[in-house]
């Protein structure tokens, strides 16, 4: 039912399916998530890293799942295939070795000039207890509107320098999601 430049589909209440992707002028309304995967830390180690730089590998185990292009990873700097809303969760897994407590800083760095990095979202860990374990989560929504300069890096900051962060090659111990949440 057209009137007055109004179009109705279905009646109050009604659940309607669109199949496709509904635009108003040639840009998108409503489509669904294009993007979305995981990459994982694949061994432990000892101390600070900043940011993380080496054995990184997208999820590939338990029937691991992707939506879209990768993300391509070099040197821990993390380079996304399409421009977009991303929602980016690192997550970060530890076990203190000591008798002291231990304190660990986690951080998502950004830069929107593939150069200066800062800290976009940033979470702490303490384990007090020796041989105990611990994790941290943070997230962040980036706008990125250029694949070229717009990019990620995760680090983590430990006081004692003697956390040990946790990877594994087939589990998501240390790690980060993303997930393409729609257009820029």
């Amino acid at each position: 039912n057209e009137s007055s430049d109004t179009i109705t589909i279905g009646a109050s209440g009604d659940t309607t399916n669109i199949v496709g992707t509904l635009q108003n002028n040639g840009s998108a309304l409503i489509s669904g998530i294009t993007n979305a995967q995981q990459w994982r830390v694949t061994s432990d180690f000892t101390g600070d890293a900043d940011p993380i730089t080496s054995n990184w590998e997208q999820a590939d185990s338990d029937s691991a799942g992707i939506i879209g292009d990768a993300m391509s990873q070099s040197s821990g700097v993390f380079t996304f295939p399409s421009t977009g809303i991303y929602y980016i969760a690192f997550q970060v897994s530890a076990r203190n070795p000591s008798s002291s407590s231990l304190y660990q800083s986690n951080v998502i760095g950004a830069t929107t000039d593939n150069s200066s990095f800062s800290s976009a979202a940033e979470d702490h860990l303490s384990i007090y207890a020796a041989n105990s374990y611990g994790n941290s989560n943070t997230a962040f929504l980036f706008d990125v509107t250029n694949t070229s300069t717009h990019k990620v890096r995760f680090s983590v900051s430990d006081q004692s320098n003697n956390t040990i962060t946790l990877g594994d090659s087939n589990n998501h111990r240390t790690g980060v999601t993303f997930i393409r949440l729609g257009n820029t």
